[in-house]
């Protein structure tokens, strides 16, 4: 039976590799974009991949929280269920590092975004739905004042990304706990180190491996019975298993602290 999976980061590298591999599945696909223009061309060639499905389409600027909630609520308005959330959307290098909001862009897009995507449309996943979310081999210890905005010194990028991917694997363990029997399943997924998206090129100066490798990983996390069963696990596809992650994400204590950290960045903006 057609699913409906929410992708985000759907133009570009993974994301849209991704998409081209789910939409000859004949699944109903809602595939997010910040470029109106880039998202036409994307749907244009979804859509026309032989036994493709319906294709939605949905802009937005997941630095912008604003932005992020009139994006759910846009879902929420027209969807009365969720099938699949995959959190794909990321970000390591930027012109402006800092949003207008006063928060380092690689949390604000790697990690408060999806969190707020996935607790806002949760109430459209139930048991049997699936969050997929982008981790990475880079994970380092979360500076929670970083986190905040509160930060005097500046993170370099591969800080500011490593954290952010620490943060969104401690916070997918978090909601797997609260969520257990009553809500979807959340897993964090590594989908392969440098593989050739625009961002490893951007950062690394190099073309990258193949980013089926990523498509492939986060298509087997979205459908298959491997992961049926996955709620609060890390999947490293560089080792191609199931594995632990950074030691702080397995700290029931400090993802809860890191989670009230996020609570009180969405509530005081």
């Amino acid at each position: 039976m057609p699913k409906t999976i929410l992708l985000t980061g759907a133009t570009d590298g993974i994301g849209l590799a991704t998409a081209k591999m789910l939409a000859p599945l004949g699944h109903h696909l809602l595939l997010h974009g910040r470029s109106v223009a880039k998202l036409e061309q994307t749907q244009e060639q979804v859509s026309a991949l032989r036994g493709a499905g319906s294709v939605e389409t949905y802009a937005a600027d997941l630095s912008d929280i604003k932005q992020v909630d009139t994006f759910a609520q846009t879902i929420t308005d027209k969807h009365s269920s969720l099938d699949v959330l995959v959190n794909n959307a990321g970000v390591f290098m930027a012109s402006t590092t800092v949003t207008p909001e006063g928060l380092d862009i690689r949390f604000a897009v790697n990690t408060i975004a999806p969190y707020r995507l996935t607790t806002r449309l949760s109430s459209l996943m139930g048991p049997g739905s699936r969050v997929i979310n982008l981790s990475s081999a880079a994970q380092a210890k979360v500076d929670l004042r970083a986190l905040a905005g509160q930060n005097r010194r500046p993170l370099s990028d591969n800080e500011a990304y490593a954290q952010s991917k620490l943060a969104i694997t401690m916070w997918s363990n978090h909601l797997a706990a609260l969520y257990q029997d009553d809500g979807p399943i959340v897993v964090a997924v590594n989908p392969g180190s440098l593989l050739g998206s625009k961002m490893v090129h951007e950062a690394y100066g190099m073309a990258g491996g193949d980013l089926q490798i990523g498509a492939d990983i986060l298509t087997r996390a979205a459908l298959s019975e491997e992961f049926a069963h996955a709620n609060g696990k890390y999947f490293d596809n560089d080792s191609g298993q199931f594995a632990r992650p950074h030691p702080d994400a397995l700290d029931p204590e400090k993802s809860q602290a890191l989670t009230d950290v996020i609570e009180k960045v969405l509530a005081d903006r």
